[in-house]
């Protein structure tokens, strides 16, 4: 793998998965793919819903072997799924796929863009896809996106007629690209957008179709393909090595967040696309037929065009830097040019191959990756000139905007360092580095972003940056860089952190539910975190009305930056069941905070900061056990073990390895993680011992898998299939078809009530074949759906119970559902 990621340098980014703000080091194949693709002047737009939505092979091709600008516009961030490499859900898994589709573009050699809307989970029609989005607003994010990105073709992942037939996101934004596709040209819609952009009509429209929309492979084999455009995009690029196809799996790859790793294939791949809107290109082996896609496309280009031609037939290989001369006088001609769009973009590029030419390496790292308003910050500038060329280092100007002469000669392979200090602002002007769209709290449907600005962006921008002016055979060129952190690990050796602003306190209650099963107080922890040393101040905690905190305050007072100080509130519960949150509230010098900062380390992405309030939900819950000691077999990732530690059962975790009868002795039930069939290849080996468990008394409770991936095909000790069947409102009413069996009576009894305050979804994945052993207990639908039945099913298998429920109890634990923790109760309670 490693060898494979180190010859991708040819595509637009350097590969740098663990070390996310490392400067690119291109080598000499890589900078002269990037002069090819400066002489292309032509871009493709991808459209679908998601993370993992996008066509890789396509957005490599079109990035890699065509050499247009190529966008993924997902409509959102995929906050909604799952995730398989860790605890974080919603809004931080949202991070952490944002993440994962910028290292997966870095990889393709696409750029990556996003719309507000906000990933609310599965939903079965775009019409109640488009109700909770606010579609205009989501429409409009979409018309943005086609006017900054300009884009001559906009290929769409998903099929607009079909409705009703996939996902719901799916579908619509299929539905919203082909909209606005003509909306992007006229003027009088979403106006105000033009204060900073322009209409923009792209020239054709295509669906990316394949297989999996006729059914299966066969299907699609013998259908008619006289309306679709194929390409055979399992090209080979000797330059690194790669086929097309390779590269797109290492993009893919990425996806770690949803268990996508893929394989590399070589030889023929095809990809089919179908026309929707504009004209069919005659020669279909070229999509932008017609299309100016030379320098001559824009006004004063073609000279450019002729001298960059020259650099690109002319290019050495073992002397890069011979290109400067011609490659200088192409920047000044680019900087005259009248279109801004274009000439923003190929300045940025033509910026970056002069330096890579040159061996220019420049870099602002600060002596710590955290800072607060107002401390002052000494920074290490360095710059280099790897060539034979003259070159000075005219200014450069500091993180806070102030410019200082310098007039340095770059001499060939002499590194210049130079130290220098600046001071954070005030807070009130200093953004606190966290998500954008997370600044402010939006809706169900959609992220709040009060800064028109940053709609579609990425992720946050740098703050601080430093820019160096190199003079370069008589031509000033700014590179601005951001200011990083640089440190040495021992194992992972030079590793990169962003320079981020944090407030000077933060607070964390490491619990996000807090369950009391009885009046009795708790001792609730707080902790406190300094963003500088010498932190001084008080904590305090509210509650909801009804319960009682002590002491009310307490004193805090920590030395160093970066420590912890954690404290004790003593919280009692009112006796009758109720519910609300807790937050924690720091003082200092009359400033309050009440916000925790939230780190988020994974290798395969970039080191992330969030910043969201600190709360925990605490309930004063009634609910009564029998039995004690669960085992839990983890699968895909939950909280479900925490979950039932906080209503006081004793639980520990199994791996496959430990399965055996000996172990199993002792546990009243065990747990099986969510999609842990799917997942831990290992379990197909215990089923024997695990229904064993539960022939001899004991309770097996299986939470949801996909019918698709199993690793066993026999998942309980009677008959059972799975389906695709969900119940995605979360208000759907619930019907009991077995009212007296004990799993609805005992030791709790289960009303309607329970299932009020559900979140995002009833279940999903139920089974739609069981054997006459099971009991199915619940039946609930969607609006104009068959009722559905296998949500939760009970079998009795000799003196124990085996259960099967698709019911989302990883999502309601973390919500604090009072009616979850009560249901899960009694199905561990069964025959106790």
């Amino acid at each position: 793998m490693t060898k494979l990621l180190r010859s991708l340098f040819f595509i637009l980014t350097s590969i740098s998965l663990t070390y996310a703000q490392q400067p690119k080091k291109p080598n000499s194949s890589e900078i002269y793919e990037s002069i090819k693709k400066l002489n292309f002047l032509g871009s493709v737009l991808y459209v679908a819903a998601h993370p993992d939505d996008e066509n890789t092979r396509l957005i490599s091709y079109m990035a890699n072997e065509v050499k247009a600008r190529t966008a993924y516009l997902s409509l959102t961030r995929g906050d909604g799924g799952q995730n398989l490499i860790g605890p974080e859900i919603r809004e931080l898994l949202g991070v952490i796929r944002t993440q994962e589709l910028l290292t997966a573009r870095a990889i393709d050699g696409g750029e990556q863009r996003f719309t507000r809307a906000n990933d609310f989970g599965y939903s079965k029609h775009p019409d109640e896809t488009l109700a909770i989005w606010n579609k205009e607003a989501v429409l409009g994010d979409v018309v943005l996106a086609i006017r900054q990105f300009q884009p001559d073709i906009i290929i769409n992942r998903f099929d607009h007629r079909s409705p009703g037939s996939t996902h719901g996101h799916h579908t619509s934004s299929a539905m919203l690209s082909l909209e606005a596709f003509s909306l992007a040209n006229d003027a009088s819609v979403y106006p105000n957008q033009l204060k900073t952009t322009e209409t923009w009509q792209a020239q054709r429209l295509f669906f990316n179709t394949s297989w999996w929309f006729y059914g299966s492979q066969e299907k699609f084999e013998k259908a008619d393909k006289s309306n679709l455009i194929g390409l055979d995009t399992g090209i080979y690029f000797p330059s690194s090595g790669l086929s097309n196809p390779e590269i797109a799996a290492l993009s893919r790859s990425q996806h770690k967040s949803q268990g996508f790793g893929n394989t590399g294939t070589r030889g023929s791949k095809m990809e089919y696309i179908e026309l929707i809107k504009g004209t069919m290109p005659k020669d279909q082996t070229n999509l932008f037929e017609g299309i100016d896609t030379s320098w001559n496309r824009v006004k004063g280009g073609a000279q450019i065009g002729t001298v960059l031609k020259d650099v690109e037939a002319n290019y050495d290989f073992k002397n890069p830097s011979a290109s400067l001369p011609k490659l200088i006088e192409a920047y000044n001609a680019i900087q005259n040019l009248e279109n801004s769009h274009w000439k923003t973009i190929k300045t940025k590029e033509i910026k970056d191959i002069i330096a890579a030419c040159a061996g220019l390496y420049l870099e602002a790292v600060s002596e710590t990756n955290q800072a607060t308003s107002d401390e002052t910050i000494q920074l290490k500038l360095e710059a280099i000139n790897r060539s034979t060329s003259k070159m000075t280092l005219v200014a450069f100007t500091n993180p806070n905007g102030l410019q200082v002469e310098k007039g340095i000669e770059l001499h060939e392979n002499e590194s210049i360092n130079i130290k220098e200090t600046f001071q954070i602002p005030n807070s009130n002007k200093t953004p606190i580095t966290t998500p954008y769209w997370l600044i402010e709290k939006g809706t169900l449907g959609m992220y709040k972003v009060a800064d028109n600005a940053l709609i579609g962006k990425p992720e946050t921008l740098d703050y601080f940056n430093v820019t160096f002016h190199i003079n370069i055979a008589g031509t000033t060129i700014p590179y601005t860089k951001p200011v990083v952190y640089k440190t040495n690990d021992p194992v992972k050796g030079e590793v990169y952190k962003p320079f981020e602003i944090i407030p000077e306190a933060s607070a964390r209650i490491s619990e996000k539910v807090i369950i009391f099963e009885t009046n009795t107080s708790k001792e609730i922890p707080v902790s406190v975190k300094a963003g500088h040393k010498n932190l001084e101040g008080t904590v305090s905690l509210s509650v909801p009305s009804g319960w009682s905190v002590s002491p009310e305050n307490h004193t805090i007072h920590i030395i160093n930056k970066g420590e912890e100080q954690t404290v004790l509130f003593s919280v009692t519960p009112p006796t009758n069941q109720s519910e609300g949150f807790i937050k924690p509230i720091i003082t200092v010098n009359g400033n309050t905070y009440s916000n925790e900062l939230i780190e988020i380390d994974y290798d395969h992405i970039p080191y992330q900061t969030v910043l969201l309030p600190s709360e925990s939900k605490v309930v004063r819950l009634d609910i009564k056990k029998k039995g004690e000691n669960i085992a839990y077999i983890a699968g895909a990732g939950d909280v479900v073990p925490e979950s039932l530690q906080q209503i006081g059962y004793s639980v520990t975790i199994l791996t496959p390895d430990n399965i055996t009868p000996e172990s199993l002795i002792g546990f009243d039930a065990i747990v099986i993680g969510i999609r842990a069939y799917n997942t831990v290849e290992a379990l197909k080996f215990k089923q024997t011992i695990l229904f064993d468990f539960v022939k001899n008394g004991g309770n097996m409770v299986v939470q949801y898998n996909t019918s698709r991936g199993l690793v066993t095909d026999k998942l309980a000790p009677y008959k059972l299939e799975l389906s695709r069947d969900r119940v995605t409102d979360e208000f759907a009413d619930v019907k009991f078809l077995a009212p007296n069996h004990p799993v609805l009576n005992v030791p709790n009894k289960i009303t309607q009530k329970d299932f009020e305050n559900w979140t995002q979804e009833r279940g999903l994945y139920f089974p739609d074949s069981w054997s006459k052993d099971f009991t199915p207990i619940l039946s609930m639908n969607d609006k104009g759906e068959s009722a559905k039945k296998g949500s939760l099913l009970v079998a009795q298998y000799g003196k124990g119970y085996y259960v099967y429920t698709g019911l989302s109890f990883f999502r309601e634990f973390p919500a604090g559902v009072s009616g979850a923790y009560r249901l899960f109760a009694n199905i561990l309670s069964l025959g106790k």
